[in-house]
């Protein structure tokens, strides 16, 4: 991440404290791997957005992937949904016209679907 970046972040984090730094870093970096999951770099849904952002938590923290969303203030995906149009308003992410803050709401709940998926790994 760029010194750009971290200083929007920081800018963010003063206005609004809600979720960590590197909360900003792991979206961003979700992003990335969510392109890499459909194949294409070309602009995501929400959905698309969040079940990458899942999929990313799973293999980057493995069962304790909630643990880390949960210190972070990652709850649910209207979180996620906060901090993408933060990032907008700062400049540093894109946005298309038909693009809300409400497609985020409720796609997720980070608990239930991140202890879940750690349940059929143990089992």
């Amino acid at each position: 991440m760029s010194a750009e970046f971290w200083a929007s972040v920081e800018r963010i984090r003063a206005q609004d404290g809600r979720f960590a730094r590197d909360a900003y870093a792991f979206v961003m970096d979700s992003l990335e791997f969510s392109m890499r999951q459909v194949g294409e770099r070309r602009h995501l849904s929400a959905a698309e957005l969040v079940q990458g952002l899942l999929a990313n938590a799973r293999l980057r923290f493995g069962l304790f992937a909630y643990t880390v969303f949960a210190k972070w203030g990652l709850r649910t995906s209207d979180d996620v949904g906060d901090i993408v149009f933060q990032l907008i308003d700062a400049g540093i992410l894109s946005r298309q016209e038909s693009d809300t803050r409400a497609d985020f709401d409720g796609v997720a709940d980070f608990r239930e679907a991140l202890e879940a998926s750690a349940l059929d790994a143990e089992g």
